[in-house]
């Protein structure tokens, strides 16, 4: 569930884990909608991901860890990384009740910079632009530190590996990114529809038919806009 700052909500799923991150806050007038202000915040983002579960709440380190956290926010898949969730704060950098993610404040910064830039080379692949080279860089150094691990646990289930970080965390979204973008569905990366929507996703669909970042917004609204336009041309 997506939540914008002025309290309504609906559901957005981009399809990808990448994309996920875009709806957190942005460059320029998107940093209106940021919510990774502090530790929590990225570890809780993480838990309400399309992630496997495991990854929260607690485990937050450094500088404002526990803090409360932002305005609602965003993410996709069925829940929203805003509200809702308590995190358990570390202390001196150790993790708290067995958290599979440790973040610190710098690896905040790193989020929102790795953000900023899948926001400038998403748009750019959808203009059928070149991405710009200080983008590039971001997004493949992120890659190139090891992600996230799962592991397989005693009992034959799947849990994640011990020691995760935030920088583990942003490296495993980026290259979900290069994965994205050089995938079968990489022509399938678009905006949303609506004129006044800078949503992204990617259409996964068999009919790849996708228009909207949600039926129950913004195909909505086009969907009463076009039957009052029909009714007026009618009455005229």
């Amino acid at each position: 569930m997506l939540r914008h700052p002025d309290g309504s909500s609906f559901r957005f799923d981009p399809g990808a884990l990448c994309l996920e991150l875009l709806p957190t806050g942005g460059p320029g007038p998107l940093a209106y909608f940021e919510v990774l202000r502090d530790p929590a915040d990225l570890v809780r983002w993480a838990e309400e991901s399309r992630l496997p579960g495991g990854l929260g709440p607690g485990g937050v380190s450094g500088p404002g860890a526990g803090d409360a956290p932002g305005p609602g926010s965003a993410s996709g898949s069925d829940s929203g990384s805003a509200s809702g969730s308590d995190s358990s704060s570390g202390s001196g950098g150790a993790s708290g009740g067995g958290s599979a993610l440790v973040v610190s404040a710098a690896e905040v910064v790193g989020a929102r910079a790795l953000r900023d830039a899948l926001w400038r080379l998403v748009e750019a692949r959808v203009a059928g632009e070149r991405p710009a080279p200080d983008d590039l860089a971001v997004l493949n150094d992120a890659a190139a530190h090891p992600p996230l691990t799962p592991r397989l646990t005693a009992d034959g289930t799947w849990a994640w590996g011990p020691g995760g970080t935030g920088t583990g965390l942003l490296s495993t979204v980026a290259r979900d990114a290069a994965d994205l973008f050089t995938g079968a569905y990489a022509h399938r990366i678009r905006v949303c529809g609506a004129h006044d929507c800078r949503l992204l996703f990617v259409d996964t669909s068999r009919p790849g038919k996708r228009r909207w970042c949600s039926m129950e917004r913004c195909g909505n609204r086009h969907k009463v806009r076009a039957h009052r336009a029909r009714n007026s041309a009618a009455d005229a």
